[in-house]
């Protein structure tokens, strides 16, 4: 079981962060609005059948349960210190594409080369001479004394 000391310093960062952040206030002050805004629509003095049956058939009600929800989950997210990543999972994703279309074994030499000479400028076909005397079109002939 857990000491309380131990429960305290798990529990510190998260109210520390609470208390400090403005967007984790607004969006907790939000939903407590949203939900004594249902509270008081809901248990005007009806029973509690009826309060059930309004809350299923009444679509303001439900989109301020939404609305709690969704701000109860974005307050969790930002004490907890979760953050929105869309643009860096963009980067790699397209990071990846391109690593596999340089890379892959079918297509990744032309793709490369094709890459190389758009930026550099394709470069004239090279082919080896060689460092002797120019080589006869003639076989060479065994000599038999």
């Amino acid at each position: 079981m857990r000491s309380a000391k131990q429960a305290y310093s798990d529990a510190r960062p998260y109210v520390r962060r609470a208390v400090t952040d403005e967007e984790v206030r607004d969006n907790l002050r939000d939903a407590f609005n949203a939900a004594k805004e249902i509270y008081n629509e809901l248990f005007g003095g009806r029973s509690h059948i009826a309060v059930a049956q309004r809350v299923a058939t009444d679509s303001e009600i439900q989109e301020n349960l939404r609305k709690i929800s969704e701000d109860l989950r974005r307050a969790a997210e930002r004490v907890q210190g979760k953050h929105v990543h869309t643009g860096r999972n963009i980067f790699f994703l397209l990071a990846g594409v391109v690593i596999g279309l340089l890379f892959n074994p079918f297509s990744g030499p032309q793709t490369r080369k094709w890459l190389k000479d758009k930026v550099f400028g394709s470069e004239p076909e090279f082919s080896y001479q060689g460092n002797g005397p120019a080589a006869s079109t003639s076989a060479p002939s065994s000599s038999s004394s």
